[in-house]
């Protein structure tokens, strides 16, 4: 069985949603505001009126169909969907069951960034750049600004490394018409130990602008909280698909390059220094399942393209590809050439 959740008002009854402002949950019917441990303890008193199964399927990980726990209407969702709305009554729904077990968050990293001064935000950057489409920032198109928590690794590591390598220094000098240099070599050896934290990898395949997503980074993730499916309350959200064993090999490499250059950057004061062989082993690694907060909008032009906006949920650092205009770039270029050629005329006739 699924659990399909909608976190209620202990007073009315009317869904709760998480706000970033204060980091407390509010229902927009009765406007009572709660904190975490107010809705575990009446939730503990209720279950019933807290959680709704879900007709139960053959395979809890390829269910794609929900019941709505307000209006009863289906929902429609991928795989790795943990949280989203129900697109008839706009009750926030969390799909409990997919974000339980092994697939249990760690930590969640809450939105402070609420959706008003997203859109504020989105419409400031987007002011600034030219010759971007009138509809890319229309009404309809803000509208799309959505609020998601996507999973990440979060990794700890200790490492271990040894560098070696040739190092040069080189003095010239010069007495009357004589010029003297003098090239010493060394031998450099560095050994020692790196603590690596916060290192952050994507954890779902679908997440294809990854270029975009790192962009946005870092996220302040000593501000964490232990996880609790309230935060998820009024934003969407995806659970992993991508495990640590898939991305191990990768992880390594990275981590023992991160070795290599901290060793390296201890050696200084030669004029040159080349490598000569170099070591890095993986002491201890700890790893953490986390949901980070980011604002989404994306865009579709006349020929299908698409192109993305994403915010940082927590710092408001922003990242995007937007799309040109070429209307709007002709008439300013057609502006700009019949300037030109009017002083071109103009110089032509005084001389």
């Amino acid at each position: 069985m699924a659990d399909v959740l909608t976190h209620h008002c202990p007073n009315c009854g009317g869904p709760l949603t998480f706000d970033p402002n204060d980091q407390k949950f509010h229902c927009d019917y009765c406007l009572s505001i709660f904190t975490t441990g107010d809705i575990e303890e009446f939730e503990a008193k209720h279950p019933a009126e807290s959680a709704i199964s879900a007709e139960e399927k053959a395979d809890t990980d390829a269910m794609d169909l929900f019941n709505c726990p307000s209006c009863g209407a289906e929902i429609v969702t991928d795989a790795t969907t943990a949280a989203t709305y129900c697109y008839f009554c706009h009750n926030p729904v969390i799909l409990a069951g997919r974000l339980s077990g092994e697939f249990l968050p760690n930590k969640v990293l809450p939105f402070q960034i609420d959706r008003k001064k997203a859109e504020e935000q989105f419409l400031a950057w987007t002011s600034k750049k030219r010759f971007i489409p009138k509809d890319f920032f229309d009404k309809s198109q803000i509208e799309k600004l959505t609020g998601v928590y996507f999973p990440y690794w979060v990794v700890d590591a200790q490492t271990r490394g040894e560098l070696s390598g040739k190092g040069t220094s080189l003095r010239v000098w010069i007495v009357g018409d004589i010029e003297y240099t003098e090239t010493k070599v060394y031998q450099i050896y560095r050994k020692g130990k790196a603590t690596i934290s916060n290192l952050v990898k994507n954890a779902l395949t679908k997440n294809v602008q990854q270029k975009m997503v790192e962009a946005v980074q870092p996220f302040p993730i000593d501000q964490a909280v232990d996880f609790h499916t309230e935060y998820l309350s009024g934003f969407q959200a995806e659970k992993r698909d991508i495990e640590i064993k898939d991305i191990a090999e990768d992880l390594n490499r990275e981590l023992q390059g991160y070795t290599d250059d901290l060793l390296r950057d201890t050696v200084s004061g030669y004029t040159t220094f080349n490598k000569t062989s170099s070591t890095a082993t993986i002491n201890r690694q700890s790893n953490h399942y986390m949901l980070l907060p980011m604002w989404l909008v994306t865009y579709h032009d006349a020929g299908g393209k698409v192109y993305y906006y994403a915010m940082n949920g927590r710092t408001g650092k922003v990242s995007g590809i937007l799309p040109i205009s070429n209307q709007r770039l002709g008439l300013v270029s057609a502006g700009i050439f019949a300037v030109v050629a009017a002083l071109l005329l103009i110089g032509g006739y005084f001389i």
